[in-house]
């Protein structure tokens, strides 16, 4: 496909200056990093008069136009840090002026026996996200990035490690601003807790950041070094025995470590770390699945033991070199392995043929014992390089290159013997699921000012995903000297290739109490998918692509009391995963079959939200959002019935969704004598209502 008809993203303009401007950049004294929303107020020195004031972008920077000729100061401040003021700024000649970076620090000053105390806010909402600092989440030490998003409001975790934003687990998720396209859970039940200097959940994202996910991105921003110097951190954590055993047959283990080493001198910034956890859950698994088939009822309760074994391994280094202040370079790569057992061990009772019309009579009952073993692999390896330059206009040039790695798979081994006489084998057997994916993501940003009105942001990317499966389920044949063999059915090989090119321009800006964002992304997408069996008899190919606009809008105004309305909208699209377009049955264990739908489209999603929050002082807050979700092309389940015992559950584009929910909630600071120990408190009360039809 051409993409000539794309927007030409960076557009020559040189802004001109009738006036002087006054240009620089706000950080955390602690680490570096870049304080968006801080305020940069401009004032006549010799009356004290407040000239203008502007906030900080993205990245800290300010620019403040049309200063006249004159002597000035300049206070810079944020919430939650000292106000820092910087005098006998002498303007002449209009000549531009760049004060360069701004330190503010945390704290307060000491007066006359009065000691004034601050605190970073643990959680800050901003226009398009709330921004949550994991410093006071003290329950997560030595736990993984999975125990920190438990503390969020609107993230909840289910008791098998699956994470959901507002009830959905289509979400992104941003490793340090760069998408990563392999499974969220897995990365984050293997990045550590004490690796995460901060979490931001971005509900509304605006044209900038790629379009997919129904539910929002979540961006994990990882530590540095602050200051110049070495550091050394490690964690130890342990799990105490379960309380309820479930009868399973071995013990739960729960315990892991994580080291970091640090160490930033002059230019260079060099992190590096390492961690292994053990994670176990027991569990126990009561259920029963029936059919009625020409007035036939068949029934099949069972019983038994479903847990879960869990080890993972993780390492980290990451390189920053910044030789001046126009010019910074990272490098990065995070690696890791995981191998998560889940055993179902279960006896079955096949009720068969209970038929009401004959006053209920039981054609037979048969009585089984199933061992099924799944394993499943989710080795990675993530390597990243990033590149920015300031130009003397103010104006930044942003590159990122991405390559990412992931192996999913694993077999799964189900054995179906006699009960009680488990001696008897009826039926072996074994299947694989190798699921190496490929995914690199390249972009280009160039931002500038050359209004008063805000910032221009253009940009373009593109992404490749080349993932692979390989589907193999044999079963034991007696009669052949209990060799396996392969059933055609169950086994095939599927490989998706997905490509996209996508260009953006948005407009950032504040004015007075006022803040705005509007922007478009246009994308354009080709996705392939090849279909074979192990049989040859079976080799298509399924394409789909689009151009498609996602455009986003947000606005946010802050009261005199401290509190702040705001309203955004923005469209999405949640891209089809592999294993939902796979046509043919996977099966893993006694009494469900998986079976996908190779023409399956994306969902495209039109999300609105609007929400309030307020801020107390001692750090307490309330907040409330409300936000309306309409869906197309929904993808859904239907089950089906593939035989008396086993039901068929074929994924398909069977309607659309509209979602209403409601979020209520408040953040709660310990007192100052147990805020080591509980840090920050979140009570939330989500309420959601799912209006589906299917079309």
């Amino acid at each position: 496909m051409k993409f000539s008809y794309l927007f030409i993203f960076l557009i020559s303009l040189a802004p001109l200056s009738a006036s002087a401007q006054i240009t620089g950049k706000i950080t955390d004294a602690d680490n570096e990093y870049p304080l968006e929303y801080a305020t940069a107020a401009i004032f006549n020195q010799e009356n004290g008069e407040l000239v203008t004031g502007v906030i900080t972008d993205l990245n800290g920077f300010f620019t403040i136009e049309d200063i006249k000729d004159g002597t000035y100061y300049l206070e810079a401040s944020f919430i939650g840090f000292a106000t820092k003021t910087i005098k006998d700024i002498t303007v002449q000649n209009k000549k531009a002026l760049d004060l360069g970076t701004i330190n503010l620090t945390i704290g307060g000053n000491q007066l006359d026996e009065v000691v004034i105390k601050g605190q970073r806010a643990t959680v800050i909402n901003k226009i398009d996200r709330q921004v949550f600092d994991t410093k006071t989440f003290q329950n997560s030490l030595g736990g993984s990035a999975t125990d920190v998003v438990k503390n969020i409001p609107s993230v909840s975790v289910d008791g098998q490690g699956e994470i959901s934003v507002r009830g959905s687990t289509g979400f992104v998720v941003l490793l340090n601003g760069n998408p990563v396209q392999g499974d969220a859970s897995n990365l984050l039940n293997q990045l550590p807790a004490n690796a995460i200097e901060r979490v931001e959940i971005i509900t509304a994202p605006s044209a900038k950041y790629d379009p997919e996910g129904k539910a929002g991105i979540m961006n994990i921003i990882t530590k540095k070094g602050a200051a110049d110097g070495s550091f050394a951190q490690v964690n130890i954590k342990g799990g105490l025995p379960s309380i309820e055993t479930y009868g399973n047959d071995k013990a739960h283990q729960r315990y892991g470590a994580d080291a970091t080493y640090n160490i930033r001198k002059g230019d260079w910034n060099i992190s590096m770390g390492a961690s292994y956890q053990r994670n176990d859950l027991g569990g126990r698994r009561e259920g029963d699945v029936f059919t009625i088939i020409n007035d036939t009822l068949t029934q099949f309760p069972s019983s038994g033991e479903r847990s879960f074994d869990e080890i993972n391994y993780s390492g980290r280094f990451t390189v920053d070199y910044a030789p001046d202040d126009k010019n910074s370079y990272s490098l990065a790569f995070y690696g890791g392995k995981r191998k998560k057992d889940r055993l179902a061990d279960i006896v079955y009772y096949d009720n068969h043929g209970i038929t009401p019309a004959v006053g209920g009579e039981r054609f037979y009952t048969f009585q089984y014992y199933n061992h099924n073993l799944r394993t499943r692999k989710s080795d990675f390896a993530l390597g990243s390089f990033d590149y920015s330059h300031i130009f003397d206009n103010t104006s930044k040039l942003s590159t990122s290159f991405l390559y990412e790695y992931t192996l999913l798979g694993g077999p799964t081994e189900s054995d179906n013997l006699g009960e009680p006489n488990r001696n008897i084998i009826y039926q072996q057997e074994y299947n694989t699921n190798d699921n190496p994916l490929n995914g690199i993501r390249l972009s280009l940003d160039y931002a500038w000012k050359p209004f008063a009105i805000g910032q221009i942001e253009t940009g373009y990317q593109y992404r490749n995903l080349d993932h692979t499966g390989d589907f193999v389920y044999e079963r034991k044949d007696d009669t052949t000297a209990g060799a396996f063999e392969l059933v055609p059915e169950f086994s095939s090989e599927v490989d998706l290739q997905r490509s996209i090119h996508s260009g953006y321009a948005q407009l950032t800006g504040a004015k007075d109490k006022w803040e705005y964002a509007a922007g478009v992304r246009i994308e354009a997408m080709d996705r392939e998918l090849d279909l074979r069996d192990k049989q040859g008899l079976i080799d298509t190919t399924y394409a789909y692509d689009y151009v498609k606009p996602f455009p986003s809008a947000s606005v946010q105004y802050t009261f005199e009391n401290n509190t702040k309305l705001k309203a955004a909208y923005s469209k999405r699209v949640e891209r089809t995963a592999t294993f939902k377009m796979n046509p043919f049955p996977e099966r893993e264990h006694s009494e469900t079959l998986e079976q996908g739908d190779p023409t399956l489209k994306p969902e495209f999603i039109d999300l609105l939200e609007v929400g309030i929050s307020k801020n107390f002082d001692g750090g307490n807050s309330v907040f409330a959002t409300a936000y309306y979700r309409d869906t197309k092309n929904l993808v859904n389940r239907v089950n089906t019935i593939y035989n008396d015992t086993i039901l068929n559950r074929i994924y398909s584009n069977v309607g659309k969704a509209k979602s209403i929910g409601l979020e209520i909630g408040t953040q709660l600071k310990a007192t100052e004598n147990w805020s080591n120990l509980l840090g920050q408190t979140f009570i939330t009360i989500l309420l959601m209502v799912n209006m589906t039809g299917v079309t």
